[in-house]
């Protein structure tokens, strides 16, 4: 019997297809085939959903619903018919990128809540949610992931899911505090690049770095 999706389960749907277009999208620029395209564009999708999932003890959703192997694979053909518009968007990885940071934070977040853990599991869960994948999209392109540059990532991640969850203690409906928590991680992460602000960089001994 069909039943309708959730809030969650739409926003997981389409962080699932914004992620994978930007995967798709860094891989085509590195002159990958459409399967190497592909295997990038999944596991950025999937892949901090898998750890999320793996570490809370419980089955990703993509090895039980083939929907998220469908939506990488639209998310293909959308690249793929209009690559030769995204190709002259020089922001289109960024915005795509930005949002699948910011549903797939707040999917991680109401998830770990659900399951009965205290909110800082859910917001480290939210952040490993939105921030892995990424991480594996750049090592599979063999790029320095975002996560460990000077640009606000994970960051904006954990202040997403703080927001998030301060929505919640406020007694605001679980769809409002998903939105406004979302919505915070996408501002941030905008205001950041604009306007060039970076977490401090931790400054070692350079004689240490020449050994």
């Amino acid at each position: 019997m069909f039943t309708m999706p959730s809030f969650v389960q739409i926003l997981d749907l389409i962080g699932t297809f914004a992620f994978a277009i930007s995967g798709i999208r860094l891989a085509s620029a590195k002159r990958f085939d459409w399967f190497g395209a592909y295997v990038v564009g999944l596991a950025t999708a999937v892949g901090g959903g898998t750890i999320r999932d793996l570490l809370l003890d419980v089955t990703p959703p993509w090895m039980t619903d083939p929907m998220y192997l469908s939506c990488t694979a639209f998310a293909m053909f959308f690249v793929i018919v209009f690559s030769k518009y995204l190709i002259h968007l020089n922001n289109t990885f960024f915005i795509f990128d930005s949002i699948g940071l910011a549903l797939f934070t707040v999917v991680g977040a109401s998830k770990s809540l659900a399951l009965g853990y205290p909110f800082w599991v859910a917001i480290i869960m939210g952040s490993i949610t939105g921030a892995a994948g990424g991480v594996l999209r750049d090592v599979f392109i063999n790029e320095i992931p975002l996560i460990f540059r000077k640009e606000i990532y994970a960051m904006a991640c954990v202040i997403g899911g703080l927001a998030y969850w301060a929505c919640l203690r406020l007694g605001m409906e679980s769809y409002v505090s998903e939105i406004i928590g979302g919505s915070v991680v996408f501002i941030v992460r905008i205001l950041a690049v604009k306007y060039k602000i970076t977490l401090p960089i931790l400054k070692g001994d350079p004689e240490e770095e020449n050994n």
